[in-house]
Formats: structure tokens, sequence, C-alpha cells
């Protein structure tokens, strides 16, 4: 509560602006646009948004976060506006830029600031370690209860969870009770979960090699 306080005080102590401005982004036209400072607008388009920055603006974005277009879309790339306009924005909001680019964009954030980040700070950067760890190993692509084995999850999985058309798919049986997806998938232990080449409960599956 005292948090979004301080953060609505300070958002009103911005002097952010709103203008009428028929401005064609990348989502599309805009409907309503926020202007934080000269050369520094946000847009909203009836599907998405985000911010556009002048050519001189964009020029003060470091070069590893920089889009060359000046548009820099609201789900996380905002972000980059944030930490190169830190004084336009509150408290709250640059704490969650900050932990927008480390998740990211992990390499300019080191790069730009000096710091290595740890496991657990990047979602980029655990990610690729994860793939790294499991690239020989079986990793869940698809799941599904199983109809005709009680208790059970139907799985689909390739090496590394990866999705290429022309690799190899293995079907295994996991505990129901067990399977939960992780962060970023389920591993395939094959001392515990069974190889399955039995009737199967994914439609997509008939005929490519039930038994």
């Amino acid at each position: 509560m005292t948090e979004n306080a301080e953060h609505q005080q300070e958002r009103q102590a911005l002097s952010r602006r709103e203008i009428v401005a028929c401005v064609h982004t990348p989502w599309g036209v805009s409907q309503r646009t926020t202007v934080f400072a000269e050369g520094i607008e946000c847009h909203t388009t009836s599907g998405h948004g985000g911010f556009k920055l002048s050519a001189t603006r964009n020029r003060d974005v470091h070069l590893l976060l920089r889009s060359e277009d000046g548009f820099y879309e609201e789900d996380s790339a905002w972000a980059i506006v944030a930490i190169t306009f830190p004084h336009l924005f509150t408290a709250f909001e640059r704490q969650c830029a900050e932990r927008a680019i480390k998740d990211w964009w992990p390499d300019a954030w080191e790069k730009i600031s000096g710091t290595i980040l740890m496991p657990g700070e990047s979602h980029v950067k655990d990610r690729r370690a994860f793939e790294a760890k499991h690239a020989g190993d079986w990793v869940v692509i698809s799941a599904i209860r199983s109809d005709h084995h009680p208790g059970m999850t139907e799985v689909i999985a390739s090496r590394g969870g990866r999705r290429e058309s022309h690799l190899e798919e293995q079907r295994f049986l996991v505990p129901s009770t067990e399977y939960e997806v992780g962060r970023f998938g389920f591993v395939i232990d094959e001392a515990r979960h069974a190889a399955y080449d039995g009737p199967s409960s994914f439609v997509s599956w008939t005929g490519r090699g039930a038994a």
C-alpha cells in the first residue's frame, strides 16, 4: 500500500500529459498518447503499445539496447526507455525496468553495468543454463492426462525440448502427481519414467507409432 501510494505521488509530480496524436506505430494507429518529455511519447493502440523516441532522444539509448526505429514495445522494451531517462519515471517503475533489463537483456546489462548476473537474476541466462545442462536429455514439449493409464500423464519429449520438425520425439508415462512443468520444462528421468509406445491420448500421435 505504501509503495503504491508513493508511486502514485511520484507519478503525479512528473506531469506527464495526454494528447491526441494520430501516429502510426508498429502496433497500429495510436489511440492515446502520453508525453513524458519532448521527443518521448508513449502510444496506446487498440491491441498493444509502447514508446516512440525522436531521433535525437534515441541516440541517448545505449547501442547495445537501441532500436533503430525508435519504437520500444510496452511488454518489456519500455524498460530500455526507463533506464535511459530515469528522471522521467517513478522509483517503482525504475525498479521494474531494471528487473526487465536483467531478465531479457542480460548481456547488455552486464556490459553496461560491469556486473555479472548470478543464477536466479536473469530469466534469459537461467534459460540458457537450463538448455545447456539438458541439451541431451528428453524434455517434455507436450503433455496430456492418459485415457489409457489412470493416474498417469502421457508426454511427448524431444532432446533438449527442441521443437524442430526433423528431430526425434519419444513418448513417456509420468505419474500425474509428479508431473509439474517447472520454470523451463519437465526433464524426463529415464531411470524412473517409462518410455511408452502404446495407445495414445494425443490425437496428433495416432498412427505415428502406437502399438
